[in-house]
């Protein structure tokens, strides 16, 4: 039996804030099934910031967990750097991305441009309201 992983992501003031989305769920999350922020968020954002992806995965809010329940839950960090990019990218840059990124080996050769374009899109819409906002943005991870 294959589990399915929930990734939702969304803005809070603080790591101890987000840390409060762990069991109750975080408000207004944009889902994004099979979009781990560990794993294969990393080449949007080298794509997105320039920076190479060791760099990005050097940061130490890359997917830093600051709430675990130690079985099914955990909340995580998503870098600054990406919510800035997202928060300033535009629909070209956004699809433009999301052609390399459809092609990384996390997917199997199994995800389309199109729709990795739109949840980059709904991810973008997130990142600039956060930035609005003062807010940072994480991922809750669920079992």
């Amino acid at each position: 039996m294959r589990v399915s992983t929930l990734y939702d992501y969304f803005a809070a003031a603080s790591d101890a804030e987000a840390a409060a989305a762990l069991d109750q769920g975080p408000a207004d999350p944009v889902s994004a099934k099979g979009v781990d922020p560990e794993v294969e968020l990393g080449m949007p954002e080298s794509l997105l910031t320039g920076v190479d992806y060791d760099t990005v995965f050097d940061n130490p809010r890359w997917g830093d967990s600051i709430a675990d329940n130690g079985e099914d839950r955990c909340v995580l960090t998503v870098t600054d750097e990406l919510r800035a990019a997202l928060a300033t990218a535009d629909a070209g840059q956004l699809a433009a991305v999301a052609v390399p990124w459809s092609q990384i080996d996390e997917f199997d050769g199994e995800a389309e441009p199109a729709h990795l374009a739109a949840r980059l899109t709904q991810l973008a819409t997130l990142a600039r309201t956060a930035t609005e906002r003062g807010q940072r943005l994480y991922c809750r991870v669920a079992l």
